[in-house]
């Protein structure tokens, strides 16, 4: 009597509940598959990584508490053999290039889960990476020329998520008001944003500053 492979196990970590259910649902009909848990947050995500040694990860990059990216960092030091596919929103997220760096074995836009999910899932499981369609790895590889803020930029931008003013900008940072502005110049047209508010929503949305990041800077 031949034995029947064991389903492959999946952990789905996304902070909103109605995208778990759906991927919930989408694996429920699958034969060979079976979801073992679910996490809200990065640092749930380690945990039940660890608890629960499922065979795939489906990990959302713009997470609460622990970002999509640390966490799969975290998870590659506990188990390199990990298998992560990094779900994202945005085409061109600079957080899917560093978490493909960090070691994930995929990369879908949430877009178009309905249609690739499954084999991708399948792929990874197999020990094989899963390819990036040609139009997101362009896609990525465009921003990650054209977004590349400097160190100086991306603290100058922070400041700016934070509600600072350049005149108080350039007394945190010890530079001259026009020095700020300078800035602010090239980041806007690195990002292609209209004006200042603009070129923090691309940032969010690219992954190049978080809201934490914001928090922590309005905060200092």
């Amino acid at each position: 009597m031949t034995l029947s492979p064991a389903p492959i196990g999946v952990l789905v970590v996304d902070d909103h509940p109605l995208l778990r259910d759906g991927l919930a649902a989408l694996l429920g009909m699958q034969a060979d598959m079976r979801l073992v848990g679910e996490a809200a947050d990065g640092e749930e995500a380690v945990a039940q990584y660890l608890a629960l040694r499922p065979d795939v990860v489906l990990m959302d990059l713009q997470l609460p508490r622990v970002d999509g990216v640390e966490a799969i960092t975290r998870i590659r030091h506990h188990d390199p053999r990990a298998r992560i596919i990094v779900l994202t929103t945005y085409r061109g997220d600079v957080r899917a290039v560093r978490a493909l760096q960090a070691g994930a074995s995929g990369y879908l836009l949430k877009d178009m889960l309905r249609h690739e999910l499954i084999d991708t899932i399948r792929t990874v499981h197999g020990g094989r990476r899963a390819g990036i369609p040609a139009t997101l790895a362009a896609s990525i590889a465009a921003h990650v020329v054209e977004d590349s803020l400097s160190p100086r930029e991306t603290e100058v931008l922070g400041h700016v998520a934070a509600g600072r003013s350049n005149k108080a900008i350039g007394e945190q940072m010890r530079i001259s008001e026009q020095t700020v502005k300078a800035h602010m110049k090239n980041i806007m047209e690195k990002l292609g944003a209209r004006d200042r508010t603009h070129a923090v929503t691309q940032a969010l949305k690219r992954g190049i500053i978080s809201l934490d990041d914001a928090q922590a800077d309005g905060d200092g």
